[in-house]
């Protein structure tokens, strides 16, 4: 897609190898003159969750400054469109590492080719956190999901994650409760909005290191994500805090697939470590 100040909008789906699933990202490789007012027009334009700007780049270092904007606001980080970045990087620069200066502080991304040219991306999150859910703030949230406490699994207790952003993690104790949503668009982006959440990671442990995931996101004017790699970041932080984090050390998340948009995102966490790392291939969607 190319706007009328002639900047070219890239597209990609993250955390799939086909264009029909993984979470679209808009991405802009050279926004240096962009005002901040431009960034966020053409992010509402493109419509998707979030577009990525690259405001500066330091090709010979591999070094570049990223932005995030929803359709309403910008975010502190994205991981689904940073992992989209990344790969639009590496398909022009080679695979190889990568560092982006991000309002959430300095990621470093790995980019690999598969034996079929693929490219997927594991980047490192910025040191994740997570603290037990007020009861106050489950039970809002609760009630614009129009979900019950009975809803809950019990042995993985809501907490607020932070991998970059804040991350409302509540754990559904069924999948057919996790497949059935339907919530209130307004009143639960009124919740976000009071407690500074960017998504509410809703998660169904299927076994130890085998989960599935979705994420509403209407602060950023979307009604869900189709993979989130900031909650996926978020979550290993919550299962490294909690002791529950698989015996490898590694898991997956399968998002999307109640949108018709599968997803896959894989999660390393290191015991010894706050970081996460998550990784995902990207893939291009037609340039409209």
């Amino acid at each position: 897609m190319t706007f009328s100040t002639a900047v070219t909008v890239l597209r990609y789906a993250a955390f799939t190898s086909h264009p029909g699933g993984g979470n679209p990202a808009g991405v802009v490789l050279d926004a240096a003159p962009l005002s901040e007012q431009q960034m966020l027009a053409i992010a509402a334009e493109v419509g998707y969750s979030e577009t990525a700007f690259v405001t500066f780049g330091d090709e010979k270092r591999r070094r570049f400054t990223l932005r995030y904007f929803s359709p309403l606001a910008e975010v502190a980080f994205c991981g689904h469109a940073t992992v989209a970045t990344a790969v639009a990087l590496a398909e022009r620069h080679g695979p190889g590492e990568l560092v982006f200066d991000t309002p959430a502080g300095e990621i470093n991304v790995e980019t690999t080719a598969d034996d079929d040219g693929a490219v997927r991306a594991t980047l490192t999150s910025v040191p994740t956190r997570s603290r037990p859910a007020l009861a106050a703030e489950v039970d809002a949230a609760l009630s614009a999901l129009r979900w019950d406490r009975a809803d809950l699994d019990a042995a993985l207790p809501p907490h607020v994650a932070f991998a970059g952003n804040e991350h409302l993690i509540l754990a559904a104790a069924s999948r057919a409760r996790l497949a059935d949503l339907d919530y209130d668009f307004e009143a639960l982006a009124g919740v976000m909005r009071t407690y500074g959440w960017t998504t509410v990671h809703l998660v169904w442990r299927e076994n130890e290191d085998h989960f599935h995931a979705r994420d509403p996101f209407p602060v950023g004017g979307v009604t869900e994500d189709p993979a989130t790699g900031a909650a996926a970041a978020a979550f290993g932080g919550y299962l490294r805090t909690l002791g529950l984090a698989p015996t490898a050390g590694v898991l997956t998340i399968r998002q999307g697939e109640d949108m018709g948009r599968p997803s896959d995102l894989t999660v390393e966490v290191n015991p010894h470590h706050t970081r996460v790392r998550v990784t995902g291939h990207a893939v291009v969607l037609s340039q409209r």
